[in-house]
């Protein structure tokens, strides 16, 4: 358009005064236009890498911090050689929907968090997701790994409010959980150990599993219960070379949850 109104204007000139624009004058207009062109590509060229999206985008406090655990979590009351974290509304989407209440767990102070992709994290369904979400997750490469998945408690029950025990014995809700704790399949003999913890009025089942095909790991530990509407699931996992040295912290960091 700029280059249009410059011949306009030009052939309006020429037929009001007989005087030519001279070569120069010409020339710096080419050159005027040329470098409009220019800045508006690269513009353009700027918006291709740095999407729109992005200049409207805000931190969200769940994300991932590229910090050890320790720099910013208390230490445990109970255990100072582990710090706490005690998941609030800011922490995920459930949280803040009233979907998952509030829990907590120890872990050592040199885990990181991870990140946990949008489409894993329920973001996109709450308050009525249909399917497990993962909450939070922690790892330490030497160590192992941690999730919380949360799982609506209307997949496993049609009664409202149900308690662990309403919905099954320990057997009938890994069964049904376990995909989740392995990250593909479940196998009922990869089953090795099953218990029931009583904290105040929450009932909890606990599982020891050996999953050699399992994405999460060749070991898993679980731990589950039932509050509200929802079904809360820690996992705790490890290779081969890490649960040789620190199966006894995964253990401590699986009794340590509680909701």
């Amino acid at each position: 358009m700029a280059a249009a109104a410059s011949l306009t204007i030009f052939s309006v000139s020429a037929s009001k005064s007989p005087k030519q624009p001279s070569i120069q004058t010409t020339v710096d207009v080419f050159h005027q236009n040329r470098n409009g062109f220019a800045l508006r590509r690269q513009f353009l060229k700027g918006l291709t890498i740095f999407p729109l999206t992005t200049l409207f985008e805000q931190p969200l406090s769940s994300q991932a911090r590229e910090v050890e655990v320790g720099s910013y979590l208390p230490p445990s009351p109970s255990d100072p050689s582990f710090v706490l974290f005690k998941a609030s509304p800011k922490d995920t989407p459930a949280l803040r929907a009233g979907n998952v209440q509030p829990y907590q767990f120890v872990l050592p102070p040199t885990w990181k968090q991870a990140r946990v992709a949008n489409i894993l994290s329920g973001n996109y369904c709450q308050p009525k997701c249909a399917e497990p979400w993962v909450e939070v997750k922690f790892e330490d490469v030497k160590q192992g790994k941690i999730q919380v998945v949360a799982s609506p408690l209307i997949r496993l029950t049609n009664k409202p409010n149900a308690s662990i025990e309403e919905i099954g014995n320990p057997e009938k809700l890994i069964a049904s959980l376990g995909p989740f704790v392995t990250g593909n399949s479940y196998d009922p003999d990869e089953l090795l150990e099953t218990s029931v913890e009583k904290v105040g009025d929450q009932t909890y089942y606990k599982y020891v599993l050996e999953t050699p095909f399992a994405l999460t790991g060749t070991h898993n530990l679980a731990k589950a219960t039932a509050k509200g509407s929802t079904v809360v699931l820690f996992v705790a996992s490890a290779n081969d070379t890490q649960w040789q040295t620190s199966q006894k912290v995964l253990k401590a960091m699986l009794d340590s949850f509680q909701i």
